[in-house]
């Protein structure tokens, strides 16, 4: 029988020592978790004061707030497309005293090839969907469609010639728009705007044709006859407007899409804190008066395990990443 020398003293202690060291880790990590929250915990909101972003996220922190036992301060840190905030959270420490309401548009930021200053996937981690928004597509009164395919018809017809407004190249509703388009199977001239509010105004004045846009700032304006509405981004039709059919009634089979939010928060945070923080999200989004009071943003309130955010987050970079790639779109 060959001789087999004895192992090292030095790796043998050096594998005691890592085992040590991870026994101690899932032990502090297990004690941190049980005195979690003993402080105020902040939500890093990455939008200006007084926006639908700013109501959910102040509606979120409250409700959660009272589940953990903790004040929850809503930090708005608008700027650069979101960016700010989630560098922001990306760089706090990973403690679970930090939040984030991140939505589409961080997704479409790591979609678009240019370089931040943090990785979506790397230093951030999810903990729960909380909100989801059908798109909605609406034309001016003055455009003689009453149906997605009279507005196809008339697209094809003239192509290049219908205008459709966005807040942006690059923004949500751009991308959103562009996947419609594509599905629709025409050629429309894109519009791009500093912001919804200048893009609406030249809907209502017929200087553009259509918009594809959250529901939340079109309702009012399909109660007056300002706007029109073809039809809603999701599979069913939305309670706000029951009467408006969705895009697959149009014909656009298997199209869906929609906006969303959701709560992450820096990687690192220890696993047993993002399932105390996931658990009391699902409790606060299925609870009666949070549903009714998102309800008016013409969405719906959601949750799910942080397994499942994962999953829709590499989903979506995938589909908007082949977006803006066939549609050679260049984002600064």
């Amino acid at each position: 029988m060959p001789y087999t020398p004895p192992q090292p003293l030095q790796s043998s202690a050096s594998r005691v020592s890592a085992l040590v060291a991870t026994a101690l880790a899932l032990v502090l990590s297990q004690a941190t978790a049980q005195e979690y929250p003993n402080k105020s915990i902040r939500l890093v909101v990455p939008f200006s004061a007084g926006g639908p972003a700013d109501l959910l996220g102040r509606v979120i922190g409250d409700k959660i707030g009272r589940g953990l036992g903790q004040t929850v301060v809503v930090i708005n840190k608008d700027g650069a497309g979101t960016i700010l905030g989630a560098d922001m959270v990306a760089k706090a420490t990973p403690d679970g005293y930090t939040l984030f309401l991140g939505n589409l548009a961080m997704v479409v930021n790591s979609s678009s090839g240019k370089k931040l200053p943090y990785d979506l996937l790397k230093d951030l981690a999810p903990v729960s969907v909380v909100f989801k928004q059908s798109q909605i597509l609406v034309v001016t009164p003055s455009l003689p469609a009453n149906s997605l395919k009279e507005l196809i018809a008339i697209a094809k017809a003239s192509p290049g010639k219908l205008k459709y407004g966005t807040s942006g190249v690059g923004s949500a509703i751009h991308l959103h728009s562009e996947l419609l388009r594509m599905a629709m199977g025409v050629t429309m001239t894109h519009v791009p705007y500093k912001g919804q509010a200048p893009a609406m105004a030249d809907l209502f004045s017929g200087q553009i044709d259509m918009i594809f846009s959250g529901i939340s700032p079109i309702v009012p304006f399909l109660k007056t006859g300002k706007l029109r509405a073809i039809g809603v981004s999701t599979p069913q039709r939305m309670p706000v407007i029951p009467d408006v059919p969705t895009l697959m009634e149009g014909g656009l089979a298997n199209f869906s899409t929609a906006g969303w939010y959701g709560i992450l928060v820096p990687s690192g945070t220890p696993k047993a804190i993002i399932t105390r923080l996931n658990t009391e999200i699902v409790k606060a989004m299925s609870a009666p008066e949070v549903v009714e009071r998102l309800g008016t943003q013409g969405g719906e309130t959601t949750s799910t395990t942080p397994e499942a955010f994962s999953a829709l987050i590499r989903e979506e970079l995938k589909t908007w990443t082949g977006v803006i790639k066939e549609a050679n779109i260049r984002l600064e």
